[in-house]
């Protein structure tokens, strides 16, 4: 990959960016006025989400590493954003993931390490993500939230204080709803004065 990964990463066309991995990962499909986007679909868009992600450094931007990550992406979509038919199959896609993977404890000249290693170099990415998703519901999966935009698909990772965030954006879906709010008060206002008015 000739494109420096901090260029690559400032392509990144996403709306939202820098959640959680496997939101991260989710968020690489998205909806705007233009219609549905896929990342992953896109010429060159695999490097792009590595560099974005932080894993061009350990990742290699290849076929199998697209397709590792088609398969966990596949696999979250069913169990977060629940559009598995079978949550037992979900799950066990997402298994199958982990099961390319483990962490090896070592003792280094340095003291204790930990190591991920994978069966192949094209699969680091997929099983950090979907490792990163078991820890997410191990520390607070309520806080794993999808946006509250009508038409929105994104996915955050609610790290506000009061955990009441609704929208990835409030620049994006949160302003589109206070417009839409605005505009339903204006539109509704003169017809209930109408009444008064003709008294």
């Amino acid at each position: 990959m000739n494109t420096h990964p901090a260029h690559v990463a400032d392509a990144d066309p996403r709306p939202l960016r820098g959640e959680p991995l496997p939101l991260d990962l989710l968020n690489t499909c998205w909806i705007d006025d233009n219609g549905h986007h896929d990342l992953l679909a896109r010429p060159g868009g695999l490097a792009v989400w590595l560099a974005s992600a932080g894993l061009a450094d350990i990742a290699p931007d290849t076929q199998e590493t697209l397709d590792a990550l088609l398969a966990t992406r596949s696999a979250l979509r069913a169990i977060v954003a629940d559009e598995g038919a079978d949550p037992e199959r979900s799950r066990q896609l997402l298994n199958e993931t982990l099961a390319h993977g483990r962490v090896r404890r070592l003792l280094g000249a340095d003291g204790p390490e930990t190591v991920v290693e994978t069966d192949t170099p094209g699969w680091l990415a997929a099983w950090h993500t979907a490792e990163r998703y078991l820890r997410l519901l191990e520390e607070s999966p309520d806080r794993i939230r999808k946006c509250a935009g009508t038409e929105c698909v994104l996915r955050f990772y609610d790290t506000s204080k009061n955990g009441r965030r609704r929208w990835c954006s409030m620049t994006s879906c949160g302003n589109r709803a206070k417009t839409r709010r605005h505009y339903a008060r204006t539109r509704t206002a003169p017809q209930g004065a109408e009444p008064a008015g003709g008294a």
